[in-house]
């Protein structure tokens, strides 16, 4: 009874042979667990990536074959004979063409476009067949790296001589960075399925995933920063009320840009959407949004830090301030593009390399109380503590707060009343729990 248990156990699994599995036999739930298992699981993918590998039929014919010849030998019957060697000689045959199918097959790929967390990263390959005939039954992997998602795989049915096949898909981005790659594998058992084959090529890949860009439609702690509060919102304000016959310059649309700005009639023309450069008056304000490379940093707050640097610059840049970013390992940049690869790559607790500018505002993002004394006159801080002070809980157990005539004054809520709990002036305390989008939106 227990053999037949143990045979009602097997799982026999399509090609190739190191995917069967034989869990019943010895009494392991998970065979991947079995020191044997795994030598096996390495000489096949030895065999594999340089030779052929047995599928499971492939390896059902060979003891079938050594059967007839171990029974030729004892019988000395001719037709057990005939049969071996038949079986055999297929056994070579399929052997020696899968990796003949694999000779002659180039890959391009093409650049793959930054995209911002959460959205779709579409990556394009192009296989070539430089050979004579035709190659068929091909499975094909891209290996990407894990930090990034599993492997994408394709099955191309046939890929005519001297054409190309277009492979192109998607993955759903989740978490910001700079990810690189450069294995592309080739598989396939045909044309009788009885070995499998497979060999890499290297195509280099690097794939940009900007942190998120919230929308904001008003962010005090940009709009006051420096010596000349609201100069530069108020002015922006009057400009995209009246904004006919202010128009300075048309530019190409950017990802964020007003759709009432588009020039429709331009864009018609150039084929692309354009949007109004409109004349704003600003105060001369310019900003560096600084990470804190120092602080005891829990990792979701530090991406949600990024997530805000972002999501000001972004803000900063459509009102028309000059803003830039400052990083331990980067130092200052300006430009759009090099701000958010840096935001892309930008890791807690770097080295520092670069000092921190002493002559502008900074919005200093830390997770320190209090911020440091040596920030310049007229920055900012927006601080991710360990423990949030929570506005209503000190109300609740302090009670209201009396005034001169003994009646309860209520306490001011949003970022005021955070700051004030820590005893820290112009700080913006974040609670990682809650929307960070009107947190962001809040007064000071």
């Amino acid at each position: 009874m227990g053999m037949l248990k143990a045979e009602r156990n097997i799982q026999w699994g399509w090609s190739p042979l190191w995917q069967v599995k034989v869990g019943g036999v010895f009494g392991l739930q998970d065979m991947e667990q079995c020191f044997v298992w795994s030598v096996m699981k390495r000489l096949i993918n030895w065999l594999e990536t340089r030779w052929v590998a047995p599928a499971y039929g492939g390896g059902l014919l060979l003891g079938l074959a050594l059967f007839f010849f171990a029974a030729a030998s004892n019988t000395m019957a001719g037709w057990l004979y005939v049969m071996s060697g038949t079986i055999l000689a297929i056994l070579a045959i399929a052997a020696i063409l899968p990796e003949r199918t694999l000779r002659h097959l180039q890959i391009k790929r093409q650049p793959i476009f930054p995209v911002h967390a959460g959205d779709m990263l579409v990556v394009e390959l192009t296989i070539t067949n430089m050979g004579k005939q035709a190659k068929e039954l091909l499975q094909i992997t891209d290996m990407l790296p894990y930090v990034l998602a599993q492997p994408k795989t394709t099955v191309v049915e046939t890929i005519q001589s001297e054409r190309s096949y277009q492979w192109v898909y998607s993955h759903q981005t989740t978490q910001r960075g700079v990810y690189g790659w450069n294995q592309v594998q080739f598989r396939t058992a045909a044309p009788l399925g009885l070995f499998w084959c497979r060999r890499s090529q290297m195509a280099e890949a690097q794939a940009v995933v900007y942190p998120q860009i919230l929308r904001l439609n008003r962010c005090p702690i940009l709009d006051e920063i420096g010596d000349t509060p609201h100069v530069h919102i108020e002015q922006y304000a009057r400009s995209n009320q009246s904004h006919e016959g202010f128009t300075r310059a048309l530019r190409p649309y950017r990802w964020g840009d007003p759709i009432r700005l588009v020039h429709w009639r331009t864009s018609a023309r150039y084929g692309e959407l354009r949007v109004r450069e409109l004349e704003v008056l600003t105060g001369g304000e310019e900003v560096i949004i600084a990470l804190d490379p120092d602080a005891s940093w829990v990792p979701d707050y530090f991406e949600q830090a990024v997530v805000a640097a972002a999501t000001l610059f972004d803000y900063g840049d459509r009102n028309g301030l000059r803003v830039g970013l400052w990083t331990a390992v980067a130092g200052v940049v300006y430009p759009r593009l090099s701000v958010l690869t840096n935001l892309a790559q930008v890791r807690p607790n770097e080295s520092m390399t670069s000092e921190l500018p002493h002559n502008l505002p900074i919005i200093w993002l830390t997770a320190t109380i209090p911020a440091p004394s040596s920030l310049p006159e007229g920055s900012r801080t927006i601080v991710w503590p360990q423990q949030v002070a929570h506005p209503e809980n000190n109300a609740s157990n302090n009670g209201s707060s009396q005034n001169g005539t003994g009646a309860s004054t209520p306490s001011n809520s949003g970022s005021s009343s955070l700051g004030s709990a820590t005893g820290v002036a112009n700080t913006l305390i974040i609670d990682p729990t809650q929307d960070l989008t009107p947190q962001l939106q809040r007064e000071l």
